[in-house]
Parts: structure tokens; C-alpha cells; sequence
């Protein structure tokens, strides 16, 4: 301090006004008006794909359970009629467990590699395909862009062999 009182007046007024630049109170309270700005663009849009993604990866777990179930109720049928129902039951409580409300009979389909269907030994493809609306998106925007994310499973199943043919 004591350098700074023998220095130039030019010197000790370039100083001066360094300190009061640093100590000046008109701008105190504008990083946090920034920082909620920023954290506001940068969250949005975080939460939007957070919500976006679980919505589709439960669509994708409901999808793989619902064709897994479908085709062991298939293979395990004694009638098509029953394997009908049962699987589209199937389809309908794992997407609920999920929180879609579906029609099975909608979303299932099923291929058999022999006529009967459920003859020992055939082979049953049972695919679950559904989409899945993209949360928050406007009416009027999904008239013009797809808003939809398509979701499917696939599972085959082998009737079992040691079983009475239909």
C-alpha cells in the first residue's frame, strides 16, 4: 500500500478505479438470473427426452414380454379359439402393467409353420408391433410431422412335441 501512495497520480487513479469496478454492487444478483436461464434451456430439454425415452423404452419391455407370453400360451393351448384369447389377454396386461391401454387383438400377430397350427413340432412366430405417440406434442404438429416411435418383438415358440395333435 504504501508503494502505491508514492506512485504516479495517472498510476494511483488506474487503481482507484479497478477497485471500484470490483466493488461495485450494480450487477450483484445477475449470476443467478443467469444461471436460471441457462438451467432452464439446458433442463427442458433434458426432461423432455428423459420423459420421451422412458415412455418408449416401457413400450419396448412391454412389446418383449407380450410376445414371449403370447407365444408360450400359443404353444401351450389345446385349441386355436384358446390360444387366441389367451394371448391377446397376455398382450393386453403387459402393456397395462406398463401403462398403455391397448387392444391385443390389434397389436398380435401370429405365423404357424404348419397346417394345423398347433401341430407337435410346429413352429408359431408370434410379432407384437405397436407405436408409441411422442409425449406433449400438439395435434397440429402430428397432422404434419410423425410424432410416433415404432415398437415390436418378435418371439417363436416350438409346440411341444409329446402333445395330442388338434
Amino acid at each position: 500500500m504504501i508503494a502505491v501512495l508514492h506512485c504516479a497520480p495517472r498510476v494511483r487513479s488506474a487503481i482507484g478505479a479497478r477497485i471500484r469496478d470490483l466493488t461495485d454492487t450494480r450487477d450483484r444478483g445477475s449470476a443467478v438470473v443467469e444461471f436460471l436461464g441457462v438451467s432452464l434451456l439446458l433442463l427442458v430439454p433434458a426432461l423432455y427426452l428423459v420423459l420421451t425415452l422412458s415412455r418408449v423404452q416401457a413400450a419396448s419391455f412391454a412389446a418383449e414380454g407380450a410376445a414371449r407370453e403370447a407365444g408360450r400360451i400359443v404353444a401351450q393351448a389345446q385349441s386355436l379359439e384358446e390360444a387366441t384369447v389367451g394371448a391377446e389377454a397376455a398382450v393386453e396386461l403387459a402393456f397395462g402393467d406398463q401403462g398403455f391401454d391397448v387392444d391385443g387383438a390389434d397389436l398380435l400377430r401370429a405365423e404357424c409353420s404348419a397346417e394345423p397350427c398347433l401341430t407337435p413340432g410346429a413352429q408359431v412366430l408370434v410379432e407384437v408391433a405397436t407405436e408409441v405417440p411422442l409425449p406433449l406434442v400438439p395435434s397440429f404438429l402430428t397432422d404434419a410431422v410423425p410424432a410416433h416411435v415404432p415398437v415390436s418383438a418378435s418371439h417363436l415358440v416350438v409346440v411341444p412335441e409329446f402333445r395330442e395333435a388338434p
